[in-house]
C-alpha cells in the first residue's frame, strides 16, 4: 500500500491523545525536557497556547494546549486528568532522563508480567505518564 510518504520520513501518527495544562508552555518544555518529546509546532500568543504537537521519537506524539473556557457540553479536558502510554526501546534511559530533570517517579523501573520493563512518572500539571518496552498486542491483518 503506498501511503505517500516517503520511505525516509516516520508517517505522522493517526490517533492523537490530547490535554490542556494550566501552563502550556512549561509543560511543553518538562515534556521535552524530562521525557524526550519534540516540540512539532506551538501557537498561540504569549503565555497562551492555542495548539500545540510533541512527537515522540520512536513514533507517535500527543497534541496540547492551554486550558480554557467551555461551553456546557463541550469537553472539560481539565488539567491533571490526562495518562498515557508511551512505548519505548529505552526504559532505562528516559527513567534517568526523567529522574535528572526533576520528574517525579510513581512507579520505579520493574519488569511486568507481560514482559515489559515499565516505570511512570506525573508531570507538573498532575498527569501521569508511564514508559514501557510493551507494543501492544499484534494487529489483526486487514481483510482477514
Amino acid at each position: 500500500m503506498d501511503t505517500g510518504t516517503p520511505a525516509t520520513e516516520i508517517p505522522a501518527p493517526q490517533v492523537w491523545p490530547t490535554l490542556r495544562a494550566t501552563d502550556a508552555r512549561a509543560l511543553i518544555r518538562f515534556l521535552t525536557d524530562a521525557f524526550g518529546f519534540q516540540e512539532v509546532a506551538a501557537y498561540g500568543e504569549g503565555a497562551f497556547v492555542a495548539h500545540a504537537e510533541l512527537a515522540w521519537p520512536e513514533g507517535g506524539g500527543v497534541m496540547l494546549g492551554s486550558v480554557r473556557e467551555t461551553v456546557p457540553g463541550e469537553w472539560q479536558g481539565l488539567p491533571g486528568s490526562f495518562s498515557a502510554y508511551v512505548v519505548t526501546a529505552d526504559p532505562d534511559g528516559v527513567h534517568a532522563r526523567a529522574v535528572a530533570a526533576g520528574a517525579r517517579i510513581t512507579a520505579g523501573l520493574s519488569e511486568t508480567d507481560y514482559g515489559s520493563r515499565d516505570f511512570a512518572a506525573a508531570d507538573p500539571e498532575g498527569n501521569h505518564w508511564f514508559f514501557g518496552t510493551y507494543p501492544g498486542a499484534p494487529r489483526p491483518v486487514p481483510g482477514s
